[in-house]
């Protein structure tokens, strides 16, 4: 069963274009790594500085798990803890967003 995950994340000022631009290159390596972990899709949307991302997976703190030490990962993690105000530790620990509504 998949699960969906909801995540917010921020951008540093004046990272807007970076990390867009980054999106729009994210390495075959990393892609293909997310789908082995189960990923089976990533959205982010961006409202001013403020990202919102869900998260289709398998198994989210298996993913990140998975994916904390991978070498396609790491340096995608290196390269966003420049972008972003605060980078996770990609311990898995979290649960992301609370959901409070969802139409029946």
């Amino acid at each position: 069963m998949t699960e969906s995950i909801a995540l917010h994340t921020r951008l540093k000022p004046g990272a807007e274009e970076e990390y867009s631009d980054a999106h729009a290159n994210i390495p075959p390596e990393l892609v293909a790594a997310l789908k082995e972990t189960g990923v089976r899709n990533w959205r982010i949307w961006r409202s001013g500085l403020d990202l919102f991302h869900v998260v289709d997976v398998d198994d989210y703190q298996a993913m990140r798990h998975a994916l904390a030490d991978h070498p396609a990962n790491v340096p995608w993690q290196a390269r966003m803890a420049e972008l972003l105000e605060v980078q996770d530790d990609y311990s898995g620990a979290d649960r992301g967003i609370g959901r409070v509504w969802e139409l029946p």
